[in-house]
């Protein structure tokens, strides 16, 4: 039996197993790490590789591990060159520099001992913790459950796109699709539907690849923020109001309000101007509620019937469903052990993150207690610590 089981391998799950680790609350061999991918952080790598992102948007004291400057130490001690591996005033981390330094916390804390490829089935409380069964048929007991699990899984698709999908098998993607074919595969030219820090980091990287073949076609203008929420969020400046609000609806209006979706940082919109200057980009302004196809071409039209745009290739960087992750498993396990949730089907938990008896909650699950950044690295570092704290 383990001490402890953590269900997701991300960054919220590999956080979490390292504030564990190194502030002593368990050892490696006590430790099981379950996720449906063959190595930590693979989905992570994926989605950060798919648009060629070079730095993160987040500053260098948002990484994985317990130290606030361990990633700072970490290229300081490995000879990187301390002007590409940080961006900025906010010392924005390269993704080679971060992910090096993630490989370095899984290698030094063995973190593939604990490693357990397999999706959740269900999960039962027991007299004394937890049974996590999985589709492969194994089960998996521990003391204490941890569910870092996120939304990553749910591409957000416009209806129009699903219709078109379905209707003509239609080359239309979301970018975060597992089964997302290589570009070279694909028609061009390519249209990015979005105008948000994804849709802008794809753009840039298949304009340089495929130069006049690319248009980013966006419903309204871009939103300048340097972080995805006001970094009054990461303290008790924001967080102690938020905490103060009783009312678990006025929460999530609080988080949808403190969001800034569909925004880029200055630097990133330079970079795209760019390719536009060049004559490598197109940018087009239109909201596109209905698609077909002619002539094998994709058209797009507005609520009026007038055509926006026709391309080869759809890539929708719409990001992602917020509703409930796991909800296949989570509901029957809600039911089950009468688990308290929100209206908007999240849960409700302690300021430790606790949901049940020797059950927390990390990332997207959390984000009713921890607020907007929940979902963010740093919300992947003050969970931790919350829980940690708490034993």
């Amino acid at each position: 039996m383990y001490e402890w089981i953590i269900v997701g391998g991300g960054i919220q799950g590999i956080t979490m197993a390292t504030f564990l680790l190194k502030q002593d609350k368990t050892t490696i061999d006590k430790l099981a790490i379950i996720d449906p991918h063959s190595e930590p952080l693979a989905n992570w790598k994926h989605c950060t590789n798919i648009i060629s992102m070079p730095y993160l948007r987040s500053p260098s004291v948002h990484h994985l591990d317990v130290e606030p400057f361990g990633l700072q130490g970490f290229v300081k001690s490995n000879s990187h060159d301390w002007n590409t591996a940080f961006y900025g005033r906010y010392k924005r981390p390269s993704l080679q520099a971060f992910n090096e330094h993630c490989e370095h916390i899984i290698d030094d804390l063995l973190l593939h001992k604990a490693w357990i490829q397999g999706r959740v089935r269900g999960a039962d409380r027991m007299e004394s913790g937890w049974s996590i069964k999985l589709h492969n048929g194994r089960e998996l007991r521990g003391k204490n459950l941890v569910l870092a699990i996120g939304i990553s899984e749910q591409p957000s698709w416009p209806e129009w796109a699903e219709k078109l999908k379905q209707e003509s098998d239609s080359s239309v993607y979301h970018i975060f699709d597992t089964d997302l074919p290589d570009f070279e595969q694909l028609k061009y030219p390519f249209t990015i539907i979005g105008g948000g820090i994804t849709s802008v980091h794809l753009a840039i990287k298949l304009s340089a690849l495929f130069p006049k073949d690319v248009t980013l076609l966006k419903r309204h203008p871009f939103r300048f923020y340097d972080f995805d929420s006001d970094p009054a969020w990461l303290g008790p400046k924001n967080q102690l109001m938020f905490r103060k609000l009783e009312s678990y609806k006025k929460r999530r209006e609080k988080i949808i309000d403190a969001r800034h979706r569909g925004s880029i940082p200055r630097d990133l919109h330079v970079k795209l101007l760019h390719q536009l200057q060049q004559g490598r980009l197109h940018i087009a302004d239109g909201q596109v509620e209905q698609a077909a196809v002619r002539n094998g071409q994709i058209m797009l039209y507005d609520d009026q019937d007038n055509m926006i745009h026709q391309t080869g290739t759809v890539l929708l960087a719409t990001g992602f469903k917020p509703t409930l992750p796991g909800k296949e498993w989570l509901m029957p396990m809600i039911y089950k052990h009468h688990l308290q949730c929100a209206e908007c089907g999240y849960p409700i938990v302690s300021k430790s993150l606790q949901w049940g008896p020797d059950l927390y909650v990390t990332g997207a699950l959390a984000e009713l207690e921890m607020g907007p950044i929940a979902r963010n690295i740093s919300g992947a570092r003050q969970a931790a610590e919350r829980i940690v704290s708490s034993l």
